[in-house]
Order: C-alpha cells, then structure tokens, then sequence
C-alpha cells in the first residue's frame, strides 16, 4: 500500500498519469491498481475513478484516508 498523507490532493477525475488532475479538493480515498499506485480520490470523484480511470482493480478495494 502506499503511504497516506492526510494533506494528500484529489488526482481525479480519473487520475492522469501525467500529474494531479484539475481537482484541489483533499483525498479521501485510495482506489487500488493493477500494477499502478494506487489513486487517490475526493468522494465526487470516486464514482468516476472506479468507472473511468486506468486499470482499477474489479471488485474495487476502496480505502478510506484519515
């Protein structure tokens, strides 16, 4: 797993390889890869990472970052 920062930024929508998204908003959830770290979520982008972004793992494994 990766390391959790609790001041760690949403990388949605979708989590593009070539750095954060457009999204300032905190993480707070850690949607696990295959072969990818793991991405990193604010709950409006959660639904559109698990359906949109690259490789997600099925079924999702979803943590919660505190």
């Amino acid at each position: 797993m990766t390391d959790r920062d609790s001041a760690a930024s949403c990388q949605g929508p979708y989590g593009g390889e070539t750095g954060p998204g457009d999204c300032g908003d905190p993480a707070r959830f850690e949607v696990a890869r295959h072969l990818r770290t793991a991405l990193r979520v604010c709950p409006v982008h959660l639904g559109p990472s698990l359906l949109l972004a690259d490789r997600v793992l099925w079924p999702p494994r979803i943590t919660l970052v505190r």
